[in-house]
């Protein structure tokens, strides 16, 4: 029988209000689990435990300035009221950025749904098959739509697409040129970010202006050019005479071109271009001011172990069963450092992902009605306006027309904002208007209204209705079949891609399923109301190049975070421009070359980084133009001061700066940081706090109060918005006011920096900077604080209560670690002949993704917890790895053979489980079922064991043939 409930004094309310309730929410340690978790650590509090941890040296003295803490609903009202200052009208302006119908099957089962944007870089091929399949989708659609051998699993965004296209070129041909050729029509963002990207290179951009510039420039000097294909201004270049005249000259024709013309165009691949860049935004991705969007890059096949970004390929498993990886790793920045080719790692995985979907439910067919509708559209808007007399002028092309309007250019794009549409104003005498899936016969009505004025009759639509001829050139128009695969022949209904799509998400391990112990990835909640706003329309369906006045919703938001990173870092200025965490890296490094160069002192090109650090570092450096410098770390992991002295002497008078995480790659709070940042300045250089682990700072740290000058943040990994399966990510560049000027501007949208854009858009990945606003809202600093006090009394749990079973390899002086641990399994290989890599797949049968591995050292593995966990989920994974570690005694006592056991043949199929004839050493019960929990909550590998080596012997990059699963 229930009781009633006994008499109470009337709450306060406050308390009944409850603005912090989301504290709880995000952290998942409740008072009982801190008392239970500190008891196994042996420290009384959670504030004793921080204390004996992070140096008091560098402690905050003060609390950050942050507004107090909001409840979810209230939060996002605030956020509702930032959004509707954003005036979301018609946008007619193009350059690289169009309306798109997000199919609802992909919005609500991709874009809306836990199993795909919370999962990983598909680094464990095994758990990761669904969303690896949806992206050699995506590299099949590139490869098909531009006639080119290979294309990568994504990019940054189009205009570092074709800076990185440079990079990539210069690299690969035989010519010895430092000079680069760009078409005068290509994207004025383009332009602008490949200037960026050529100065600290010493490559000379030259901008051919003119058709008689082009054909001047192709007769000269250079290593290679740039097109783009359609135009900028809309016009069709016929490039196919210009392909042998670049060869020629043993340089590379790179061709910026818009996918979903090529469904109508001659591809760039058939008539010999080398490398195509582009942007897959209009297959599906809202404009959001500016991104995030799916850039691509495919290439000649000569160019391919060269290829910058992410590569998916085939491979088979251990039952000889076709399974994707990652291939071609030994290509990427994590390897190859201040040799890689890029220093791109986060990428738009989830973006990209979205684009394939969208061709696999239109399928060849339907993208080629939605062209024609935008190509008719287009020629319709066009005879319409040269019955009224409009000045337009003539020329090929697909979606984009071009007005000589002189003196009225000003005065009618004002008439058309008064209507509700945006043109694109190219200069004081030409209008642009481009026209995208969204255009309807209202829209093309309303363009003729805005020239006509007021008084006259426009024309009649009717006498359109049998159609009309693209203006489409008829030897530009495209002949070869494209997506024929049957994936996207196949799933048209929409049950049919509602279950293709549940399918694909089965396969995975994501943070809907379990934890995702991941070292220096931080992979925390990624809560649900931080996720709603980004689909909303003020923030969604905003041209990011539409007039100030329209954005100033977005401004405010910019405005508002920018401020509080500056409260979490203790820096003074930031810029949300970067699109990933490589690319702050790339704008902080860029302002300390501007800021020494401004001084008179360009000749410091020297930058100092710890043989620990992330791949990312020396990529980013040479890429600034900087030579790298390795100094060493002592036997603790900690950068080795006397080493760093001794290179500080060495090269004072050329030091730019020392690249540093913290705290350290290893895992530890560094006791000597601020002496280290003192020695540098004494030197005359900067010191940049790589921000990777920022998660074990905020409210309790700052870099830029204890010596930082620069540091980039990853939003993706402390600040919650989610990892998306390698993408989308902002990295955000803070720095100190002596380097305020050199923050990265953006000369195409007006904005004055001291160095040139870095993203093509303003704002870079405007439209999920709404997730990190929510987060910082709804924590407080009281909050903030508490997240990262738990992050790191979690890390410390796991380091304690498995130190008995896997040593922790670097820990400070009394035994703790800061927000994550590396476990040190180098001797079972000699033990037991098992590697961190069997344990990794091991893991999977117990329904984890695996801990980072082999990272910062080999044979090892980095466990991140974060604060978003349960202690019952924090326990589950450490039994999982206590009863691992009892496997392996059984291998070190002879019980199971070192190469027939539960670790070796991990993962375990179903179907493996299945045959008839079982012959392993342990049961078909040991494999499936190794903890009692698993019988009621299992997740099943779809395949076995991926053969690493098969697939890169046997390169392959596009959808597998349907007789390959037979």
């Amino acid at each position: 029988m229930s009781q009633p409930f006994a008499p109470q004094s009337p709450a306060p309310l406050s308390a009944l209000e409850n603005a912090a309730e989301f504290l709880p929410r995000h952290v998942g340690i409740n008072a009982a689990d801190e008392a239970q978790m500190l008891a196994v650590i042996g420290e009384a509090s959670r504030r004793a435990l921080i204390e004996s941890i992070v140096p008091r040296s560098i402690a905050r003295s003060r609390a950050m300035d942050l507004p107090p803490p909001v409840t979810e609903a209230a939060a996002l009202a605030e956020l509702r009221a930032l959004a509707a200052r954003n005036r979301v009208l018609k946008s007619f302006i193009g350059q690289g950025y169009y309306g798109t119908h997000t199919p609802g099957v992909i919005q609500r089962n991709i874009l809306e749904n836990p199993a795909w944007y919370t999962a990983y870089t598909p680094y464990q091929s095994e758990i990761s098959q669904g969303r690896m399949e949806a992206l050699v989708n995506f590299q099949t659609m590139v490869c098909d739509l531009t006639g080119m051998p290979i294309a990568n699993a994504s990019m940054l965004d189009e205009a570092t697409a074709a800076a990185e296209a440079m990079a990539l070129a210069k690299r690969s041909v035989k010519s010895a040129s430092e000079r680069f050729i760009v078409a005068g029509d290509a994207h004025p963002q383009t332009i602008e970010v490949i200037r960026t990207r050529a100065a600290p290179l010493g490559i000379d951009v030259v901008l051919a202006q003119s058709a008689a510039e082009w054909d001047a420039a192709l007769a000269g000097d250079y290593f290679a050019v740039l097109a783009q294909y359609p135009a900028s201004s809309g016009r069709i270049d016929d490039l196919r005479a210009d392909v042998q005249k670049v060869h020629a000259r043993q340089a590379a024709l790179i061709v910026a071109a818009d996918l979903l013309a090529l469904t109508l165009l001659s591809p760039p691949g058939e008539w010999g271009a080398d490398i195509v860049v582009g942007s897959s935004q209009r297959f599906g991705m809202p404009m959001g001011a500016g991104g995030p969007h799916a850039a691509y890059m495919a290439c000649r096949d000569a160019f391919k172990r060269s290829l910058p970004g992410r590569l998916v390929g085939v491979s088979v498993d251990a039952h000889g069963r076709p399974a994707y990886r990652l291939a071609l790793q030994t290509r990427e920045q994590h390897i190859r450092r201040e040799k890689a080719t890029s220093n791109i790692c986060t990428a738009q995985a989830l973006p990209a992902v979205i684009a394939s979907m969208y061709a696999v439910y239109h399928g060849p067919a339907g993208l080629r009605r939605i062209a024609l509708r935008v190509a008719s559209y287009t020629a319709i808007l066009a005879k319409g306006l040269e019955q009224l007399g409009a000045p337009l002028h003539a020329q090929d092309c697909f979606d984009t027309l071009v007005l000589r309007t002189g003196d009225a250019t000003r005065s009618l794009a004002a008439r058309a904002l008064q209507w509700g549409a945006n043109l694109r104003v190219c200069d004081e005498n030409w209008l642009c208007i481009s026209l995208d899936e969204t255009t309807t016969r209202a829209d093309v009505e309303l363009l003729w209204r805005i020239f006509a004025g007021d008084a006259r009759d426009l024309p009649a639509f009717d006498a359109f209705e049998p159609g009309v001829e693209p203006l489409i050139p008829a030897a530009l128009r495209r002949r070869s079949s494209y997506l024929t695969h049957p994936v996207f022949n196949t799933h048209h209904s929409e049950t049919g891609m509602l279950r293709y799509l549940r399918a694909l998400a089965d396969k995975d391990l994501a943070l809907d399923r379990s934890m995702i112990p991941l070292g220096s990835c931080t992979m925390k909640l990624n809560a649900t109301s931080e996720m709603i706003p980004i689909t909303w329309p003020e923030f969604a369906g905003v041209h990011p190049f539409a007039p100030a006045d329209q954005l100033q919703g977005y401004y405010e938001l910019d405005a508002q975070l920018r401020a509080w990173l500056c409260q979490a870092t203790g820096y003074a200025g930031v810029s949300l421009q970067p699109n990933a965490g490589s690319q702050g890296e790339y704008a902080g490094l860029l302002a300390i070359r501007a800021w020494h160069r401004a001084r008179g002192q360009g000749q410091r090109t020297v930058c100092l980084i710890p043989s620990s650090a992330h791949g990312t570092n020396p990529a980013s450096a040479q890429m600034a133009g900087m030579q790298v410098v390795v100094s060493a770390c002592d036997a603790r992991g900690n950068v080795d001061l006397a080493d760093l002295q001794a290179q500080c002497e060495r090269h004072s008078a050329n030091l730019a700066a020392v690249m540093i995480t913290y705290p350290s790659t290893h895992g530890v709070f560094e006791t000597q940081v601020k002496e280290l940042c003192a020695l540098v300045h004494r030197h005359g250089g900067l010191v940049y706090v790589d921000g990777a682990n920022m998660n074990a700072l905020v409210g309790v740290a700052a870099p830029g109060e204890f010596g930082g000058d620069v540091s980039h943040l990853n939003l993706h990994k402390t600040f919650c918005i989610p990892h998306g399966g390698g993408g989308p990510g902002v990295g955000p560049v803070c720095v100190v006011q002596d380097l305020v000027p050199y923050l990265p501007g953006h000369a195409t949208a007006g904005i004055a920096g001291g160095v040139g854009a870095v993203s093509a858009a303003p704002l870079g990945n405007a439209a999920v900077l709404p997730i990190s606003w929510m987060y910082c809202r709804m924590m407080g600093a009281e909050g903030l604080r508490a997240a990262t006090e738990s992050a790191i009394l979690s890390a410390n749990y796991v380091s304690a209560r498995l130190k008995a079973h896997y040593p922790t390899l670097y820990a400070s002086a009394n035994g703790h670690v800061a927000h994550e641990c590396i476990l040190d399994l180098r001797p079972l290989k000699e033990s037991s002949g098992v590697l961190a890599e069997d344990v990794a797949k091991r893991l999977i049968d117990y329904g984890f993704h695996a801990p980072t591995l082999s990272f910062p050292v080999p044979n090892t593995l980095m466990v991140e917890p974060t604060e978003s966990e349960t202690l019952s989920e924090l326990d589950r994974f450490i039994d999982a790895m206590i009863a691992i570690r009892a496997e392996i005694r059984q291998i070190e006592t002879g019980v199971w053979p070192r190469d027939d056991n539960p670790l070796k043949n991990a993962p375990h199929t179903a179907e493996s489980l299945l045959c008839a004839d079982w012959q392993r050493p342990y049961s078909r019960e040991t494999a499936a079922y190794p903890v009692a929990s698993l019988r009621k909550n299992k997740y099943w590998s779809p395949v076995g064991r991926v053969d690493n080596l098969w697939g890169e012997r046997n390169l392959s990059c596009s959808c597998i043939p349907v007789s390959d699963y037979a």
